[in-house]
């Protein structure tokens, strides 16, 4: 059975809470914006709703102090369980990028093409995905804003690669950027090994390696002090993160070319990712059942998925 863990708190009045995603811990968190104003950054699937809903008890907050719920992209590890937890939120509205809203109001696509990548484990991982009163959606473009009584202002940027309804939010107060999943992820767990890993997420069945690129140059040219990763937790290794990112990407673009030129399956592309990072930050020797390789294994299933399709359009 999972057990909550309190949240962490970071900077600025900014928290994260575990949302266990895929039942691991360290895979997908919430941040939370414990100001007046309550806001949420990604919700994680609906499993993960009853962990977000016992950290704002923990921090003598209510759910109808909730004021925003922001999802990065639409992707169910991200916003599968906004629709659940913003029936018990009765102030909150739902902050989302233009090309995602629909699938909020109505998220019967959203939910084909995550049944198309998960398979029989879709239900146990996701459901239910609850849809979004349209009335309850709203929609932020390109360097739109959003204040806040306290002076702090959220700018939000069009970030494709990952998705292209994805955006990643500047934080005036902090001064660091929540990223979803466009500049890849942190693998926290990694940490305990000695190591800093980042590395891209190419999930189906968007993604562009140029469209990532891109984005992470304007995720850079706002000087962040830190990077709020969807998957997990926060780094001020801004150098590092730009390092590792622009090392990866042609590199998984190339595994993905050389699967697709030699027709090999998904499950062998996944090999040649995981082989790679693990040969790269020399854990080759690491046990299969360490929570860092547990979780490098779902992800490169993934984005062999994702590498695989970009190639076949």
């Amino acid at each position: 059975m999972l057990k909550w863990q309190k949240p962490t708190f970071l900077t600025d009045d900014i928290w994260i809470s575990d949302g266990f995603d895929m039942e691991m811990p360290n895979r997908t968190g919430t941040y939370i914006i414990n100001e007046e104003e309550l806001t949420l950054i990604d919700t994680g699937p609906s499993l993960s709703v009853p962990f977000i809903k016992m950290s704002l008890e923990w921090l003598n907050r209510s759910l109808a102090d909730v004021t925003y719920i922001i999802v990065t992209h639409v992707h169910l590890d991200h916003a599968g369980g906004a629709g659940l937890l913003l029936r018990e939120c009765p102030n909150a509205n739902v902050i989302i990028h233009p090309r995602g809203a629909r699938h909020l109001v109505d998220p019967e696509r959203l939910v084909k093409g995550a049944r198309a990548v998960y398979g029989e484990q879709f239900d146990s991982l996701f459901s239910p995905v609850v849809p979004i009163s349209e009335e309850k959606v709203l929609v932020k473009h390109h360097q739109d804003s959003l204040s806040f009584a306290s002076g702090r202002t959220f700018t939000f940027l069009d970030t494709p690669g990952h998705a292209k309804h994805h955006f990643s939010i500047v934080d005036s107060k902090s001064g660091g950027i929540f990223t979803g999943d466009t500049i890849g992820i942190q693998y926290e767990d990694a940490k305990k090994l000695g190591q800093e890993i980042y590395v891209p997420t190419t999930s189906p069945n968007q993604f562009d390696p140029d469209a990532m690129q891109r984005s992470l140059e304007l995720i850079m040219s706002y000087q962040p002090t830190r990077i709020f990763f969807g998957h997990f937790g926060a780094s001020e290794n801004i150098a590092e993160i730009k390092r590792q990112l622009e090392y990866w990407i042609p590199i998984f673009v190339s595994i993905g070319k050389k699967a697709n030129d030699n027709k090999a399956s998904v499950a062998l592309a996944a090999s040649d990712i995981e082989k790679e990072v693990l040969s790269y930050y020399s854990l080759t020797d690491l046990d299969a059942g360490h929570s860092f390789r547990s979780m490098l294994k779902v992800d490169a299933s993934i984005s062999a998925m994702g590498l695989l399709d970009y190639f076949s359009k």
